[in-house]
């Protein structure tokens, strides 16, 4: 089928949808929700069988949907109407939730049901239930209704709340007076219902230390306590804060500035000498801690595997994040044990270099420089690693820099419903470095890895193992994922040859280093990189405050709209 992607923007869940569909041989091709004009043009250039709404922040023209099917993928159970569906469903605590497929008409989120999906509700941000749950569900409701479509054996369903089973309703846009935090009265569980419910937008305005902020990326304490409100402790960029009967850590910040736009960043960045007396209280890496605290990253060892946690804030690795995963690695490789793996968080592995800190530096390019060296230094770590066997468990997705970190390690596992953008390009013509001339190649070939890096489109997880640029794909979800790479990371410790492997990884890496050293690949990879930092071409500067500050598009990429260029990109083989 032909089917044009309308969307907001190219978020998580469009790329993933997109990523199953042209898997499954539809021709799907995109277009940004810019205005009427521009959408009612690219319904009449592409001609499609379907229109597909993945994330829309307002109604589809009426001269488009009366003239093609449009299927908007809505993040809430029949019924449900309304902006902030996935908002209100964790304010109210519910313990189920969906995804809808309908047909747009003249009401909002009112039309015609083609198909639906739930799922069973965790305590957690929101989005990172968008990221994994909220998209499962939509991938299976968009399945369906497809393919109820082209089968033609199913009449959509009237939107009637006279059905028992239809329990959504219509609900109003959430404020923030409906987010606030009373910090004497609410309790710890409360105030993270609160906060996860506006993760990673619009965030809950509060006050801090007298300034006001929007507060994000919360999680709860089990051992610290104070004064209600009060913030009682730093680490590694995060704050504490108290609640009424306990504690909650806060990540991430925006300061509220009228009239000028702002950036999410550590809690600490944020609050500066705010916090000159707020003790800094350090996570141990490998001892047990309390079961619910804040920590980026952990470690654990079981049956001669040592697993490193490592879960950044949307992906994004800072200079500093880099050098203490760095650290935490060199201590996991002086432990006695004969496999490392690397496990990412539930929604990203990583995304590369952290735009947002870079951004806010006194000096963009001079914190670029700093950040691509932090990130290589990391990825030659693992890659000179001669004592271990490593793994890289890509839980979540995986973007730029961190898609070519996790090539730096001998095994690469991704969970089945993981999204791949391994290319820079996008980012103001970036080069890109973490040795990915000489990883991407070796692994896939020149001619691929040229194709991979200038299509600039995702890939799914089966898709890449495909081609070879990772080793297997499996896991329905977290749990099962997690649960077989422990299996396969033990496997391999028992493994009796496992001294042999060693051996010929030790003895092909020599002989690599021989034809070209890796200091080689990083000088040229870093030239290019000096070029785009301080350069005369500003594209990159430009391409990130755009994106950091989420400026809409004035036109669609040409990468993504087939239908507005001559030439498709190659279909990589």
């Amino acid at each position: 089928m032909r089917i044009l992607f309308l969307t907001h923007s190219f978020n998580s869940l469009a790329q993933r949808l997109y990523a199953e569909l042209t898997e499954r041989g539809h021709e799907v091709s995109i277009e940004l929700d810019i205005n009427d004009a521009v959408t009612i043009e690219a319904a009449r250039l592409y001609e499609p069988d379907v229109i597909v709404a993945p994330y829309l922040r307002r109604a589809i023209p009426e001269a488009v949907w009366r003239n093609h099917l449009c299927l908007v993928v809505h993040p809430g159970i029949q019924g449900d109407r309304g902006p902030s569906a996935l908002d209100w469903a964790i304010l109210r605590g519910e313990r189920e939730w969906g995804v809808t497929v309908l047909q747009a008409d003249a009401e909002m989120d009112a039309g015609d049901v083609w198909a639906e999906a739930r799922f069973p509700m965790r305590a957690a941000r929101k989005s990172s239930l968008y990221r994994n749950e909220v998209t499962e569900a939509a991938v299976a409701a968009v399945l369906q209704a497809l393919e109820r479509l082209q089968h033609k054996i199913f009449a959509p369903e009237p939107l009637d709340y006279g059905r028992a089973d239809v329990r959504g309703r219509r609900h109003p846009l959430i404020r923030q007076c409906d987010r606030a935090i009373d910090w004497l009265r609410d309790d710890t569980d409360t105030v993270l219902k609160k906060i996860r419910a506006a993760d990673g937008a619009p965030g809950v305005e509060d006050e801090l230390l007298g300034r006001r902020c929007r507060l994000y990326d919360a999680c709860e304490e089990d051992g610290l306590r104070g004064e209600p409100g009060a913030v009682i402790a730093r680490r590694d960029g995060a704050i504490c804060r108290a609640t009424r009967d306990g504690a909650v850590w806060i990540g991430h910040l925006k300061p509220i500035i009228p009239g000028e736009p702002a950036l999410k960043l550590p809690a600490s960045t944020v609050l500066g000498t705010a916090l000159s007396g707020v003790p800094e209280i350090p996570a141990p890496l490998h001892a047990p801690a309390p079961l619910r605290t804040f920590r980026e990253i952990r470690y654990e060892e079981r049956n001669a595997v040592g697993y490193l946690h490592f879960d950044f804030y949307n992906g994004a690795m800072s200079t500093g994040q880099c050098a203490r995963l760095r650290a935490a690695y060199e201590y996991a490789r002086g432990r006695p044990t004969r496999v490392i793996a690397l496990v990412g968080g539930p929604d990203f592995w990583s995304n590369g270099i952290h735009l947002n800190v870079i951004e806010a530096a006194d000096s963009p390019a001079d914190e670029s420089w700093r950040n691509i060296n932090a990130m290589n230094d990391l990825a030659r770590a693992i890659l000179t690693t001669d004592s271990h066997l490593t793994i890289a468990a890509l839980q979540g997705n995986a973007g730029a820099g961190g898609a070519f970190l996790a090539l730096a390690a001998d095994r690469v596992c991704a969970r089945r419903g993981v999204v791949l953008n391994p290319h820079y390009k996008g980012m103001g013509n970036l080069y890109g470095s973490e040795y990915w001339t000489y990883l991407l190649p070796k692994r896939i070939g020149r001619e691929r890895a040229l194709a991979i890096t200038e299509n600039r489109l995702p890939l799914s997880a089966p898709a890449a193992k495909r081609l070879g640029l990772i080793d297997e794909c499996f896991g329905d979800d977290l749990a099962d994922f997690g649960r077989r790479i422990v299996e396969r990371a033990e496997t391999l410790a028992r493994d009796p040859a496992l001294g042999e492997r060693l051996a010929a990884k030790r003895a092909a890496r020599a002989h690599d280093e021989t034809e070209k050293p890796l200091e080689a690949y990083r000088a040229e990879e870093l030239e290019h990189m000096k070029r785009n930092f301080y350069g005369f071409d500003p594209s990159y500067h430009v391409a990130r405050y755009e994106f950091v500050f989420k400026r809409l598009p004035a036109w669609t990429p040409l990468h993504l709209a087939g239908h507005r260029r001559a030439n498709t990109p190659a279909k990589i083989q």
